[in-house]
């Protein structure tokens, strides 16, 4: 059985996307895509906790809207909301592995910048 801070917190966040989708301007299939990929990434992030959970899904959201455009025209595909799933199904796994790869670098092994004059 589910929560019901659970429950209720996927209500109003549906209920949000939908009230979203039907904004003036706001591209309705890039906005649906992204948030199917963000929903992607929350339910198969299971060992964070609901609350990041629910950041991630807004980031994830925000960033597959807004980079949908450029998986479009550098990926060469025709459909928006596909474009939009994939860039926010990506983007969060994408930058999570890049904040926990800088943690554990080596910066005594990078290379210096200046001349060598």
């Amino acid at each position: 059985m589910t929560e019901p801070t659970s429950t209720g917190s996927i209500a109003a966040l549906a209920t949000g996307v939908g009230l979203a989708s039907i904004l003036p301007g706001m591209q309705t299939d890039a906005f649906l895509g992204a948030f199917a990929g963000a929903t992607l990434f929350v339910v198969s992030a299971k060992n964070l906790p609901i609350w990041k959970r629910l950041v991630y899904l807004a980031i994830s959201v925000v960033a597959g809207y807004l980079g949908g455009t450029e998986v479009m025209q550098r990926f060469g595909v025709v459909s928006a909301g596909l474009a939009a799933f994939i860039c926010a199904a990506v983007i969060v796994t994408l930058t999570l592995s890049m904040i926990e790869r800088s943690r554990t670098a080596d910066v005594t092994r990078l290379p210096r910048g200046g001349s060598d004059g």
